[in-house]
């Protein structure tokens, strides 16, 4: 594992890469623009004319890649792939955002031929890419993985192994998915505290200190919806009820269409109606759950000891 291969250069690729040259692993390098693995190669890397000799080459393998469809094009496409090239026992780590389906069913093909495939994606921007300092969530088998994960910690500083294939892109997803939701929520609140007169930087460095503010964005779940268990409540839902119709109300006061928040006081209402409201404040996610089939039941001693080697 002292030589890895590295296809995919670009924004992302190129900070991991580089990350890897500076630990003192060898690189053998390959990106459909050649003139982005230039500075790669001053370092001393090997460039490779195609996926296919590239897998030649090396034992380890990783992908960074805009989506699914390159994704299949590198690993399977057209005699070229990843597939043609690599060697029995090798593997190929995916750090790119895909799709599970598409995870699941490449990983089935390379089984097939002895080579193992782990879902690998990353949370930390270009700047994390740059620093190290970034999330690497991987879904695999955890006994290769771990025999594995040298390389890995090499680009990232919270390498974690999640579960079987296709477990490291969901996390991926569910991540992203949250973030832009709480970023279009945020973004339609913020806009009637604006209108409503309040000077946007004096409303953001007011609101970034506030309870939502100083805690971590998921850090929330592991109160009362992660153990399923919502008495003695925090927050009684019938004041947080209380406090949207307000926040909702002030929207309607001055023409601001408020989608999103309208949307959070249906189902505390609903929740309200279950006579759920003596409860705390997150009861009312119990009706996703209900939609969903499922229960979210876990141990509450596990929750505590993440939060407290976060």
């Amino acid at each position: 594992m002292n030589t890895v291969g590295f296809i995919g250069v670009g924004t992302m690729g190129a900070s991991f890469a580089r990350n890897l040259q500076k630990a003192g692993f060898g690189l053998v390098v390959h990106d459909a623009n050649p003139a982005n693995a230039e500075s790669h190669l001053n370092a001393g890397a090997t460039w490779a004319a195609s996926p296919r000799e590239l897998a030649g080459q090396v034992d380890t393998i990783f992908t960074s890649l805009p989506g699914p469809p390159e994704f299949e094009s590198v690993v399977l496409g057209d005699g070229n792939g990843l597939i043609s090239g690599m060697r029995e026992g090798s593997a190929l780590f995916d750090l790119s955002t895909n799709s599970p389906k598409v995870v699941r069913a490449v990983h089935a093909q390379l089984h097939e031929r002895g080579l193992w495939l782990f879902d690998a994606p990353v949370s930390g921007g270009p700047r994390g890419a740059a620093s190290g300092k970034c999330a690497i969530w991987v879904g695999g088998d955890e006994h290769e993985f771990a025999a594995r994960r040298a390389p890995l910690d090499a680009m990232g500083d919270q390498v974690k192994y999640i579960g079987d294939i296709g477990a490291g892109t969901i996390a991926k997803l569910v991540h992203n998915g949250a973030g832009y939701a709480m970023q279009c929520a945020l973004g339609e609140i913020f806009t009637v505290g604006v209108k409503a007169g309040v000077d946007p930087v004096a409303l953001w460095d007011a609101i970034r200190q506030g309870a939502r503010g100083r805690q971590r964005s998921f850090d929330n779940l592991a109160d009362h919806y992660l153990i399923n268990s919502y008495e003695p409540p925090d927050f009684a839902l019938k004041l947080a009820h209380k406090d949207v119709t307000l926040a909702a109300e002030m929207g309607r006061d001055l023409g601001v269409p408020m989608r999103m928040t309208n949307l959070a006081h249906a189902e505390m209402s609903e929740a309200l109606t279950r006579g759920w409201g003596h409860m705390d404040s997150r009861v009312y996610l119990r009706l996703q759950q209900e939609r969903a089939q499922l229960v979210v039941d876990e141990d509450e001693d596990e929750v505590k000891d993440i939060l407290a080697n976060r």
